[in-house]
């Protein structure tokens, strides 16, 4: 049987919703004060072998909002120079909708209801992205209001470990510390540490393939 990824029943696993990955750098810790920089969204899909698995990454830079607060501190961990040149950085309402509409295409291809956002501490990046829907006033966000999967928690279960890189590499996969507190690479691996979770849990338990 072909490993291609399957479009017919990750409604089926997780009560008609979707998961997708999100992962936000920002200019610090409030997200009604501080700037949004980076957005990125990995969709989680089950292949024909009943697998969980990561699709495409989505991702852009995100210019901070009017009147935004930069911490110095935040900035300094990131990485990130907000008005770096060659940032490439769209404002936060399209940003948000680079984001959205692929969302929006994936829950009527899958027949899921909403997505679940997936995050690591997942209360962090769906306070900033709900601030910046307000902020826009967006009138559709696919994410459920308050409902997320939280892969700290999730590794902390299978791993006893709730840092990302512990569990990432608990879980047997790579970790490059020179990618990391990049919205790209921290999604995709977190994306990776959940599907891992979520088929070792199906496998340890005797769910069957969602086929």
């Amino acid at each position: 049987m072909s490993s291609a990824v399957t479009t017919k029943l990750i409604s089926k696993r997780f009560r008609g919703f979707l998961p997708i990955v999100i992962d936000v750098e920002t200019a610090g810790f409030d997200p009604e004060t501080n700037a949004l920089l980076e957005i990125a969204a990995v969709p989680v899909h089950i292949n024909n072998l009943g697998a969980l698995v990561t699709a495409e990454v989505v991702a852009c830079h995100v210019e901070p909002f009017l009147g935004s607060i930069l911490d110095p501190k935040a900035l300094e961990f990131t990485g990130i120079d907000p008005h770096h040149p060659f940032r490439m950085a769209k404002p936060e309402k399209e940003a948000l909708e680079h984001i959205f509409k692929p969302v929006q295409t994936l829950l009527k291809k899958h027949n899921c209801s909403r997505a679940i956002l997936v995050g690591h501490n997942p209360f962090f990046d769906l306070g900033f992205i709900q601030a910046a829907v307000k902020r826009n006033k967006i009138k559709k966000n696919p994410f459920h209001a308050f409902s997320t999967f939280d892969t700290a928690t999730l590794g902390g279960l299978a791993y006893g470990q709730t840092v990302l890189a512990r569990a990432a590499q608990a879980a047997g996969l790579a970790w490059d510390n020179d990618k990391a507190h990049s919205a790209i690479y921290d999604a995709e691996q977190t994306a990776k540490l959940f599907c891992t979770i979520v088929n070792n849990w199906d496998k340890l338990i005797g769910i069957k393939p969602f086929q």
